[in-house]
């Protein structure tokens, strides 16, 4: 049984881009191509810049545009910060790039990516947790970087890339059979880890925080402005893989319905947000409420836990109750509200539950 996996990466993708950064700003700027592509000179001088950037770790750091040309004292300024322990699977980080390097090495052959993408692949397995859980970023466990993390779909990439790896999809044929087995288990276990992080209320499943404890599984905020929270934006895309495993079981199924059930329970309607010329001159633009009864369906990004009340946080680490309490710089900088479950929830979810009735 499958959903549509390109519907997953427009899922994957449209969380990316939320972030401050999206996967364009990790991975060098490179739309979906055709295989040809990948083996022509400037995918080639991309690759080497994402070499070039790749840590001694294995990973890769965040929101560097790796599409940049770069001049030779700047390639010397990249090499000096090897060492540095800043990779992570933040804004697309890590696993974007070794989807990159696995495509340019099929059109190349060239051995230099090849051996690039494996070091990669260990960080990805060295930085899972035994829980199954993935942090933020590896080896760095510091503050709310430990926690396991759903926030801009960095643990759903990781497990997404290794699944294809395990299932021996193009373009990662020329992985060994030792390494599919170690990805396939990973993900496994990452899964049991997503089952045990979803969030529970009056004994009822709902759906996920952006991160969860590393030890408990419990919510945990982030940064000032993400209080610990039910998020209806990285839930989309935990539940499209979910919903994209074969022969999922019955507890795995369960998650899918109980999230869905959630997704429509909060769902808003008669508003819509617009953006009009900020009066205030702190931005060229703000953000803004309105009512609208013909408008569709939105979701808040953040629900209070136990009360499906939206939520808004600032950098002065205070919840709000309302968008037009926060900061301009906060109103414009974040997703606040979104439509992210609305193509999952019209489209996906009823050919999901049309195909488990089938069986």
């Amino acid at each position: 049984m499958k959903v549509n996996r390109e519907e997953l990466s427009k899922a994957l993708l449209c969380l990316f881009a939320v972030a401050a950064a999206s996967v364009a700003g990790s991975a060098g700027n490179i739309p979906e191509r055709e295989p040809k592509w990948y083996g022509n000179d400037e995918a080639v001088r991309i690759a080497d810049n994402v070499l070039l950037y790749q840590r001694t770790t294995g990973g890769w750091p965040a929101n560097v545009d790796m599409s940049r040309e770069l001049t030779e004292e700047q390639k010397d300024k990249v090499r000096m910060a090897k060492d540095r322990a800043d990779s992570t699977l933040d804004n697309g980080a890590t696993h974007t790039h070794l989807r990159y390097l696995a495509r340019v090495y099929n059109a190349t052959n060239q051995e230099r990516f090849r051996e690039a993408f494996f070091r990669g692949f260990d960080y990805l397995l060295k930085a899972q947790y035994a829980n199954g859980g993935w942090p933020q970023t590896y080896p760095s466990l510091r503050g709310y970087s430990k926690f396991i993390t759903f926030n801009d779909g960095a643990m759903i990439g990781a497990m997404t890339v290794l699944r294809d790896i395990a299932e021996n999809k193009t373009p990662y044929a020329f992985v060994a059979e030792n390494r599919r087995e170690r990805a396939g288990r990973a993900v496994q276990e990452g899964i049991q880890c997503i089952l045990k992080c979803q969030i529970v209320v009056d004994g009822g499943r709902t759906a996920w925080c952006q991160q969860h404890d590393d030890k408990t599984f419990q919510p945990r905020p982030a940064r000032a402005f993400e209080p610990a929270a039910i998020t209806a934006c990285e839930s989309v895309g935990i539940v499209e893989f979910l919903m994209s495993i074969d022969n999922p079981r019955r507890e795995i199924m369960e998650a899918v319905q109980n999230a869905v059930a959630w997704f429509d329970n909060v769902k808003i309607t008669g508003i819509r947000q617009v953006s009009k010329p900020d009066e205030s001159k702190e931005k060229s633009f703000d953000k803004v409420i309105v009512a609208d009864e013909a408008a569709p369906p939105i979701w808040a990004r953040l629900y209070e836990i136990g009360t499906n009340r939206p939520i808004f946080g600032d950098r002065d680490g205070k919840v709000y109750s309302a968008m037009s309490q926060i900061s301009a710089e906060r109103r414009t900088g974040y997703s606040w509200y979104g439509d992210w479950p609305a193509d999952m929830l019209r489209k996906d979810y009823p050919r999901w539950r049309g195909k488990l009735v089938r069986q």
